[in-house]
């Protein structure tokens, strides 16, 4: 299966299957889905593939054609040299086929049943330390922090209790996630850093690893929490959704003022103190800003460098994406992507969060089957000690799976997750997204499908399009290294 666009000057090709990128000719990018069906007709062998093919050119060259592309396009060239060009093509592309870079084969359906097979071992806990906030975020899933339960602070027997059910059910796995999140997780800042305490006095004992992250909105942050968060925290997540107008109409405080005033400085000092390594700052957009690209901009020319916006989910709200807001998104996106290829060597250059690609050492087989690992290798613990999936599933009673006191009881959930894999979403089978994307997010696709297994079709398309930004950015990216 391949995957042909074109972005920019460029004709880029994906082989889905194994992962291969390549930047093409014109001609090339047009021979390519004809010798993909010789294929797919039954030769397989270059060398037959290459000789139907001399044949077809040599009674071209007899029959002095048109000068068209093979898909209908203009060319203009001579009809010998187009025949000429199309012959290097299809040498060239046989030549990435024989590599195993093209019309490479399906090998995932193999490694399917050894993904749901895998152990029962958990290696990431999202740790809800705080129900409660306070910011009233109009968009905000967690219904303001209290997850359409009580308002509550996890207190320090349940964090230590988590820590503990962490490492039981890690495994011989050295290496473990632990996120403090909410709500907003200040309102419980001596909590966190008891429960970090607690891990780091047991790392040695038990031969784990800690990896500790935070997620904030930045209200009660201040600079004498600097040193603990730089220390400690491996990454930290910054809750700001750009300009500030954009920003305050979203995310307000309880009294209805806005709170970008009271968070920019410090977030900017915080990057500083970070060395601007090693954190986001993570904004939502909604119908209501479907310009994002400014909000990206806004955000870069403050300084900061590492940047994620996350389309709102849900639906019902004057603010929420709906399908007939699709076209407009994926056309900011590429306005995006130039702007970011624009700024790559200018002082105010920045990456953003859904255009990175790693194609060099990206997840591996089980991952890309199975995608975040929710309610398998990940869970979130809530103040209570109750156990849910993942933090987007907290509060959906049918989604609990157990809890800190009683343990994980609702296997049968834990095997829906364990069977949500790529081969199991039918909508995912013949998509080339699926082994970047992983089948895409479960909370998002149960809140708009009411399956697991059923994706939201605007979700789909955004993230297609994220994908082919990111690799043409890629794609740019080695150009520009070559010359």
């Amino acid at each position: 299966m391949t995957h042909q666009y074109r972005a920019g000057d460029l004709n880029i090709v994906l082989d889905v299957n194994s992962g291969a990128i390549h930047s093409v000719s014109q001609i090339a990018h047009a021979m390519i889905p004809q010798v993909e069906a010789v294929i797919q007709g039954g030769l397989t062998e270059a060398s037959q593939i290459e000789a139907l093919f001399a044949r077809v050119f040599a009674g071209m060259r007899v029959n002095d054609p048109a000068t068209a592309m093979p898909d209908g396009s203009p060319f203009m060239q001579t009809a010998t040299n187009m025949v000429d060009d199309m012959e290097a093509a299809v040498a060239g592309i046989l030549s990435l086929y024989e590599k195993g870079q093209l019309f490479s084969p399906d090998n995932m359906t193999a490694h399917v049943e050894a993904a749901k097979k895998r152990p029962a071992i958990i290696k990431a806990i999202c740790l809800h330390v705080a129900h409660a906030c306070n910011l009233s975020c109009r968009y905000c899933f967690a219904d303001e922090g209290a997850y359409l339960g009580e308002r509550a602070l996890m207190s320090p027997e349940t964090g230590r209790r988590a820590i503990d059910f962490l490492i039981r059910s890690s495994g011989n796995r050295k290496n473990l996630e632990v996120d403090f999140f909410g709500g907003e997780p200040l309102l419980n800042w001596e909590l966190i850093k008891d429960v970090v305490a607690y891990g780091r006095s047991l790392e040695d004992k038990w031969q784990k690893k800690f990896r500790f992250t935070l997620t904030t909105n930045g209200l009660l942050l201040d600079e004498g929490m600097f040193d603990f968060i730089n220390r400690e925290m491996a990454n930290v997540v910054l809750s700001l959704d750009g300009r500030k107008q954009i920003n305050d109409n979203m995310r307000k405080k309880p009294d209805g003022s806005g709170s970008y005033d009271e968070v920019i400085d410090k977030f900017t000092a915080l990057a500083a103190a970070r060395e601007h390594k090693n954190y986001y700052i993570r904004g939502t957009f909604t119908r209501h800003n479907l310009d994002f690209s400014q909000d990206f901009c806004h955000l870069a020319d403050l300084g900061f460098k590492h940047i994620s916006l996350e389309p709102a989910v849900g639906t019902g709200k004057d603010y929420h994406i709906r399908p007939t807001d699709i076209k407009s998104i994926c056309a900011e996106y590429d306005r995006l992507a130039e702007m970011i290829s624009e700024r790559h060597m200018t002082k105010n250059a920045a990456q953003f969060f859904h255009f990175l690609l790693d194609l060099s050492s990206g997840p591996c087989v089980k991952k890309r089957l199975s995608g975040c690992g929710a309610g398998v290798e990940y869970v979130a613990i809530t103040p209570a000690g109750e156990i849910y999936p993942c933090h987007q599933f907290v509060g959906r009673s049918a989604y609990k799976m157990g809890s800190l006191h009683t343990g994980i009881g609702n296997e049968g959930l834990r095997e829906r997750f364990l069977n949500s894999t790529l081969h199991d979403k039918l909508s995912c089978r013949d998509c080339f997204a699926k082994l970047f994307c992983s089948g895409g997010c479960h909370a998002n696709a149960e809140l708009i499908t009411g399956s697991i297994l059923e994706n939201d079709d605007s979700a789909c398309k955004m993230q297609k399009k994220r994908l082919e930004c990111a690799i043409m950015l890629k794609a740019m990216s080695a150009e520009r290294e070559q010359t």
